[in-house]
């Protein structure tokens, strides 16, 4: 599969979720597997639609990586 570059056409991007607890510590999970995704969209279009399973399986937190870069930290709550 091939990636997108980066504006500087130097490392290919690759987006993905960082699952943790309330403390923010990481946590890993069995079901959903997160995965990467070629686009910061596919990767938030999959959280809207695994974000009650995760939070079921004790995720309290996720945050967006754009390769390792953190981008944001969003909690899993119905709020």
């Amino acid at each position: 599969m091939t990636r997108p570059l980066t504006n500087m056409g130097e490392k290919p991007m690759a987006w993905s979720w960082r699952f943790e607890d309330v403390a923010g510590e990481q946590v890993t999970v069995e079901d959903p597997v997160s995965e990467l995704f070629p686009s910061r969209g596919d990767a938030e279009s999959w959280l809207g639609e695994n974000w009650r399973a995760l939070s079921d399986a004790g995720v309290a937190q996720v945050t967006l990586l754009d390769g390792e870069d953190a981008r944001y930290t969003m909690k899993l709550d119905d709020a």
